[in-house]
């Protein structure tokens, strides 16, 4: 699943319809459960203790997804799809992880990761005052920004070094609530067990966001400390009998964005501008890395991460874009904004907030006039490198570090400064046959977007087509080499501006040159845009918590959540799709399609066939409210079971961005006895099998 900052729709819609969330709708944040709903609907009320072992079995992959720990010994499992990265970064010509799987048979045999980090969540802290008094009304919009990230960054800091821990501020409700989350970073992370590629990615792109669905999407890491196993206290233990049709059941996982406040007007840029350039833009890209691809065997092992995400990215894109010119959708919306803008203007004390939509709607227009060059400059569209993304942060870190803590952009700042030197200086291959080739097709796009006569566009092409430039510059950097990037990156903070202003390499020359336009179209959007809306939609939640509390789960934020939900299949067009599939079903699906790619089984499957209990459960859906971001989510019941691994959504819940409804919205997850099935009966893991069943 593809991997902003707003209230629910469905908040809004409680306002005239006092039912709406009966549903099993809502990422919920864990220090503001849906205790009574659960009790009077399931009638479950959680034991004491309960809610900090499901928190704290959790873990975030930074790479961005989800997983779990899954025994004391320090195992963590979530989707190979979210794991492909760091596959493909020890991956070799020689020995394609990524595509032909691993498996450990002893500790001795885990293979490193180059750079991958796992982030357990330890505690929760609300620090709203503390932000919100950093920004005093007369303030500018520039001055706000800058206080808010400011008082951020401060917060930040003074929590890591007190600490020790990962601090990262989390903005909730659009700037509504400012929480602290504190995370155990373990950054000694090893693969342990990953399935072929084939029946992690069984039916392609075709059966993505499909079901009946077929795949063993996952894969198994152990974290170490001071080179040994970590002893993890919460972690969660496995379901001997998985879920049943019905049951309720929860995700605990880390969604990434969701937009289900968004006013009419922002909803309306979403679906006539911006939905559809990101659409055009992803299209693309899907071309070129095909292209490229096709080139070799070698050349496709090389882009099949990237090609992956950007296809997946594609058909969420196709889906949120139907669903936006959905009229009913579109009504709904309309109706609702009236609602409670209605409500706003008839309250004396809350007709402060009126001018909120209006500042939203501004923002749009703001937002649409930066678009193309904040996305080509700054968001890196036109410069999509490997190679290019480490040039701009040496150069820009060459620069913040000269500044004080708060006065940082916030990717520089001493909270977040282990992660990205982690991500930066990491020996992970870097391939200049296929960082030249995107380059060169990015500054195409950057000419398409900006225009050939622009003088930056000039400057950056110095006379040659984008291909030939891209191809000039990618074979004229050092870059590729970390002891370059740490020679440039690393000691006290003058040393390091002087070494990288006097640096002569290509690229980063290239990043020097565009950084000036770059972080003046970002600062337009920041002051203009991004803190227009934080501070209007601060008003609009603020004059709903007045009218309903905050007994509502706040948008997505790539940070811990709840949802819950039953196992449950659903009917359409007059049919009824079963909860699950069975391992038998793979073997049938694969032979009604042929058995050619993508619905070719590996060897080890047919080869295992006659030892496998081919009713035993594969794949299953459930009502469970998630989005891009919740990919490798434990599934769990009431007890904290591991029931099944979120890898997916069905093609309903592709409008889970803007709104949820669990009449056909479901989510996708590998069964528990499907998986524990092929472990022992197809992998032979019986090692593996007995420490995850203990």
């Amino acid at each position: 699943m593809s991997l902003r900052k707003t209230l629910s729709l469905a908040l809004i819609y409680t306002l005239v319809l006092p039912h709406a969330l009966l549903a099993d709708e809502g990422m919920w944040v864990y220090n503001n459960l849906p205790l009574k709903q659960l009790k009077d609907k399931y009638q479950f009320e959680p034991a004491a203790g309960w809610v900090d072992h499901m928190m704290k079995s959790s873990v975030r992959f930074n790479s961005g997804g989800s997983g779990s720990f899954i025994s004391s010994n320090g195992l963590a499992m979530t989707n190979h799809h979210v794991a492909a990265n760091a596959l493909a970064k020890i991956s070799t010509p020689e020995k394609n992880i990524l595509q032909d799987g691993y498996l450990a048979k002893t500790q001795a045999e885990e293979i490193p990761t180059k750079d991958l980090e796992l982030n357990q969540l330890v505690s929760i802290e609300d620090v709203t005052a503390k932000v919100n008094q950093a920004v005093t009304q007369g303030m500018s919009g520039e001055q706000a920004d800058k206080a808010r990230k400011g008082a951020i960054a401060g917060i930040e800091q003074e929590s890591t070094t007190a600490t020790g821990l990962r601090s990262n501020v989390i903005t909730l409700y659009q700037g509504g609530q400012y929480h602290l989350y504190r995370y155990k970073k373990y950054t000694d992370v090893r693969l342990v067990f990953a399935p072929e590629n084939d029946i992690a990615f069984f039916g392609g792109d075709p059966d993505n966001f499909e079901f009946p669905r077929y795949d063993l999407d996952m894969t198994i890491f152990r974290v170490y400390e001071n080179g040994v196993p970590a002893k993890i206290e919460h972690f969660f233990k496995w379901s001997k009998n998985g879920a049943a049709e019905n049951e309720l059941v929860f995700v605990s996982g880390n969604p990434g964005t969701t937009s289900r406040l968004f006013t009419v007007k922002a909803v309306q840029f979403m679906r006539n501008v911006r939905v559809p350039y990101l659409l055009a833009y992803l299209q693309r890209q899907e071309g070129f890395l095909k292209a490229f691809s096709a080139k070799g065997k070698e050349e496709a092992r090389r882009a099949k991460d990237e090609l992956f995400s950007v296809q997946n990215s594609r058909k969420v894109y196709i889906g949120r874009s139907e669903g936006l010119k959905d009229p009913a959708f579109m009504e709904a919306k309309i109706k609702a904004e009236h609602e409670i803008r209605a409500k706003v203007a008839a309250d004396p004390k809350l007709k402060g907030y009126e001018g909120a939509w209006k500042k939203i709607s501004a923002a749009q227009e703001a937002h649409k006039g930066l678009m193309k060059r904040r996305q080509a400059l700054e968001v890196g569209y036109g410069f999509n490198s490997k190679l290019f993304t480490i040039a701009r942060h040496l150069v820009r870190m060459a620069d913040e570090d000269l500044k004080t803590n708060k006065d940082r952009l916030p990717e520089y700042t001493d909270s977040g400064r282990a992660s990205l030197e982690q991500s930066l200086f990491s020996s992970a291959p870097i391939y200049k046959d296929f960082e030249a080739f995107k380059l060169g097709v990015s500054l195409k796009f950057l000419v398409e977007q900006l225009g050939e006569k622009d003088p930056l566009v000039q400057q950056v092409l110095a006379g040659k087509s984008p291909e030939e430039r891209g191809n000039e510059l990618v074979h004229a950097t050092s870059l590729e080499n970390v002891n370059v990037r740490k020679a440039l990156g690393t000691g006290d903070a003058a040393n390091k501006k002087a070494a990288v202003d006097a640096s002569k390499d290509a690229l980063i020359e290239l990043a020097r040159l565009v950084d000036a336009a770059a972080r003046e179209v970002r600062k337009q959007y920041d002051v203009n845009v991004a803190e227009v809306e934080r501070q209007a939609y601060s008003q609009v939640a603020s004059a709903i918590f007045a009218i309903k509390g905050d007994s509502v789960y706040p948008d997505a934020t790539f940070s811990l959540r709840l949802s819950f939900g039953q196992v449950k299949g659903w009917t359409e067009n007059g049919k009824a799709i079963p909860a699950k599939t069975t391992l038998g079903g793979a073997f049938e699906h694969a032979a009604a399609h042929g058995s050619v790619d993508p619905y070719k089984l590996p060897k080890s499957w047919h080869e295992a066939k006659s030892k496998l209990d081919l009713n035993v459960p594969f794949n299953l859906v459930s009502t469970n409210d998630i989005i891009g971001g919740n990919s490798g989510s434990p599934m769990l019941n009431k007890e904290g079971e591991i029931v099944g691994l979120i890898f997916d959504g069905n093609i309903h819940s592709l409008m889970s961005d803007y709104h949820y409804t669990d009449k056909m919205n479901r989510a996708v997850s590998v069964d528990s006895a499907g998986i524990m099935e092929a472990i022992r009966k197809i992998y032979g893991a019986t090692t593996l099998a007995d420490e995850i069943g203990k």
